[in-house]
């Protein structure tokens, strides 16, 4: 067992935590960032809406991040952390075994795109099977558009991207029922609706051409969008007794998330977190900020607790 102690561990070497960690190492705080280097947008081409970085590929994007925190002299590990642990601070546990000693703790662990269960989906995610209209959008404008309702929010989905395009489609795949003033909006915006389930997502070449039907019929379409379930990924936090919570919109349940307040801090002292584990909603820029928010606010507990320590020690 190998214990190495650190001001701050981040779980999670995306935007949220990388950004976090670069504040916290530019005020000369020792951090360690852990990351299983598995994304949640690794499948995307490119990240979007990122001012400057515009088009800018994950990878590059995340590797020009870790050069600039070990520029400060953050240090990185790679694994999977499956549990972290009250100590004299927190204790990190990795799947191989190793330990980290944290004095804080910053969860930028993200989140999982849970998917239908419907063949040819999970292939083409993140090409042409999307599921926002600001992060993909542009980049299928004037196609052919399906939008697979998994949620009453499929309608505001269809409604979204057909601003992009003159061809929209919406597959109610036996998942909603809609009103009659639904019925009357979609038409006037001229978004055909679909009944009835659909069984698979057809490719050739290994691009999406058509979605086929429970009853065989064939319809063509360059791109498919579809809501997902967002699933924090927070299991190892069991042991501090974090829990997250269920997340609903229009009365159905589309995630979970770690709930925190406004400087990031969690339940639990000590414990903060940003990006998508706490938002999922958010873009990557968003969650970058969350992260440099996350990343101040911790530095600032951590004086507060160095004044209080030498406070004591001069016998105030």
């Amino acid at each position: 067992m190998k214990t190495t102690e650190y001001d701050v561990i981040v779980i999670g070497g995306g935007a949220a935590g990388l950004s976090g960690a670069l504040a916290l190492v530019r005020s000369r705080r020792s951090v360690l960032v852990i990351d299983d280097g598995q994304p949640r947008n690794a499948p995307a081409g490119h990240v979007h809406n990122y001012l400057t970085r515009d088009g800018t590929p994950p990878s590059e994007l995340y590797a020009i991040g870790r050069e600039e925190v070990a520029g400060y002299g953050g240090q990185f590990a790679t694994g999977t952390v499956t549990a972290v642990r009250r100590s004299d601070g927190f204790t990190v546990e990795l799947a191989d075994g190793t330990t980290y000693q944290g004095r804080r703790i910053l969860v930028t662990s993200g989140l999982t795109d849970v998917l239908p269960d419907v063949p040819g989906l999970a292939e083409q995610w993140g090409k042409d099977v999307l599921h926002c209209p600001y992060c993909h959008g542009w980049e299928v404008q004037d196609q052919a558009i399906g939008v697979l309702a998994t949620s009453p929010q499929a309608v505001h989905q269809a409604q979204m991207f057909r601003q992009l395009s003159d061809d929209v489609t919406l597959f109610l795949h036996d998942s909603i029922e809609l009103t009659d003033a639904q019925w009357e909006e979609l038409a006037a915006r001229q978004i055909a609706v679909v009944q009835g389930r659909v069984e698979q997502v057809e490719v050739v070449d290994g691009k999406l051409t058509s979605v086929r039907l429970a009853g065989g019929k064939v319809i063509p379409r360059d791109a498919l969008t579809v809501q997902t379930v967002l699933r924090s990924r927070a299991g190892f936090l069991i042991d501090l007794g974090l829990k997250t919570a269920v997340l609903e919109m229009a009365g159905s349940v589309y995630g979970d998330a770690i709930e925190v307040d406004a400087k990031g801090e969690t339940a639990v002292p000590g414990v903060f977190a940003a990006g998508n584990v706490t938002d999922p909603m958010a873009q990557v820029l968003h969650a970058a900020g969350a992260g440099l928010r996350a990343g101040a606010a911790i530095n600032g507990d951590l004086i507060a607790e160095e004044t209080r320590l030498a406070l004591a020690a001069r016998g105030s």
